[in-house]
């Protein structure tokens, strides 16, 4: 009788653990919702765009690319966390058959998922020292200096995550 029921509370411990992954939704509709947030600073650059092209200021003008740039990276990053994780973490999506199914999403896994998304962010890092670096003028050097350092951190930890799951691919 009490073998039974801790098999029941066990089924239901399982049963409620594995739900609890239904968790993670409204995690990811905040980023998309965040995204909407990066949609409107991206058209807020191209109107910045649009005034230092005006204007004939060709700094303004690069700064301007590279924040839109930098702001659709984000974007792409934002994409990846939610389908990635969503149909890593909580369900599969039902898309063999549409035809604007990302490829990537038939290879992913959690291993690949970090992999994408620490590049994705050493892309970001890169754009913002970019940025950092046009701005010579208004920036904090001690600032630009941390985050050289960051990125290259960044960048170190993208290789070695890759290795990684590259050795542990091959397992």
């Amino acid at each position: 009788m009490l073998s039974r029921t801790i098999m029941r509370i066990e089924r239901f411990l399982e049963k409620l653990i594995f739900a609890s992954r239904w968790l993670q939704v409204p995690l990811y509709l905040g980023l998309i919702f965040a995204m909407f947030l990066y949609l409107f600073n991206f058209y807020k650059e191209s109107i910045h765009l649009i005034v230092a092209l005006k204007e004939g200021h060709k700094n303004q003008l690069l700064l301007a690319i590279l924040e839109m740039v930098d702001s659709t990276m984000v974007a792409s990053l934002i994409i990846m966390v939610v389908i990635g994780g969503y149909s890593t973490f909580v369900s599969k999506m039902n898309l063999e058959n549409h035809e604007d199914r990302p490829e990537w999403l038939q290879k992913i896994n959690a291993g690949t998922l970090k992999v994408k998304l620490a590049a994705s962010l050493v892309g970001v890092s890169g754009v913002n020292l970019l940025i950092d670096f046009f701005n010579v003028n208004s920036q904090n050097y001690e600032q630009t200096k941390w985050r050289v350092i960051i990125h290259f951190t960044f960048l170190l930890s993208v290789i070695i995550l890759a290795f990684s799951e590259k050795l542990l691919d091959k397992k």
